[in-house]
């Protein structure tokens, strides 16, 4: 709205949103197209009170230094925040918040989708078709594994950790878990809890990751817990890139010892680990978890809730600090 406060936003939003954004606002729209650096994000938001970001900008120390003064208010479109430097955000006083709880049932979707793909070869199957190449059922064609009767081992058990386990369950697997402390709703469920994740892992058929990240979490997965996991396992990361070396898992997965994984989240995303496009045994998503209309516009009317509140002298319903 002319006159408005200025409010910049990195990448476009869902239509419902965009229009209650620009009710009450004047808009500077940023471009799905562009990485911003430092310099660039910092134009972008030149005169601007409030911030717009997503997982796909990088603000690091560097860029929240050159951010103008006028910023006050910095949601971000994510329940992580690891893209955002909070400890320079803070000291600059500029107030973060994000939109946790709103994606829990279409990031687990996700996972499951991952799962099943991942275990019964849907990807490997899909490419087949598509191809041209596949010449007729046959008996012994794209064997995979059934989910019911197997473990399914989960690291990090908040909402969206629960929300796997209860998919998985009504598939009939069993639950054991790894959390910094037991969960009762997991515990109400049947799930088995390990203090250790080194002790869990020779228990998993299926490995799910769902824990933030953090860095006791940053490269949790590497050569020494994947040769902890049974020959044969599964392994799905549908929480942070970081949590997975990929050289180990790449490794693990041409040698067989991990029977198949599947991925929505990568290191360096977009630009993932090229390997990982040529082995046939991983499927692969571009980061959407949260990717339902249902979901986005929640999260997105989470950002403009939070939005409105910093900027009108209200508490935040979703401060990170």
């Amino acid at each position: 709205m002319p006159g408005s406060p200025l409010v910049a936003v990195t990448r476009r939003l869902p239509k419902l949103c965009e229009e209650r954004l620009t009710r009450s606002y004047a808009v500077r729209w940023g471009n799905d197209a562009i990485t911003y650096t430092p310099d660039t994000l910092a134009a972008h938001a030149a005169g601007a009170v409030g911030l717009i970001v997503s997982p796909a900008d990088t603000l690091d120390a560097k860029a929240i230094a050159k951010l103008p003064a006028s910023i006050k208010a910095l949601p971000t479109f994510s329940v992580g925040t690891d893209h955002i430097d909070l400890h320079s955000a803070k000291a600059r006083g500029i107030m973060v918040t994000n939109t946790p709880g709103v994606l829990t049932d279409a990031t687990a979707d996700i996972a499951m989708l991952l799962m099943l793909g991942a275990m019964r070869r849907g990807g490997e199957g899909e490419r087949l078709v598509r191809s041209g190449a596949w010449t007729g059922w046959r008996p012994t064609q794209l064997i995979g594994s059934q989910l019911g009767g197997k473990t399914l081992g989960i690291i990090g058990v908040g909402r969206i950790g629960l929300a796997v386990a209860t998919r998985a369950k009504a598939f009939g697997m069993n639950i054991i878990y790894h959390n910094r402390r037991p969960s009762p709703e997991a515990q109400t469920m049947g799930a088995t809890y390990y203090a250790s994740v080194d002790a869990m892992l020779p228990s998993c058929h299926v490995l799910s990751l769902h824990c933030p990240m953090s860095p006791e979490t940053k490269n949790l997965l590497d050569a020494r817990r994947l040769s902890l996991l049974p020959a044969g396992a599964f392994v799905i990361n549908t929480a942070r890139g970081g949590h997975v070396v990929d050289d180990a898992l790449i490794a693990a997965l041409q040698s067989g010892h991990i029977a198949a994984a599947g991925l929505d989240v990568y290191t360096g995303e977009p630009h993932l680990d090229p390997r990982y496009r040529d082995l046939e045994n991983v499927m692969l998503l571009p980061h959407l978890g949260s990717a339902t209309l249902e979901t986005r516009i929640a999260m997105g009317m989470m950002v403009l809730d939070n939005l409105d509140s910093m900027l009108n002298g209200r508490a935040p319903a979703n401060p990170v600090f």
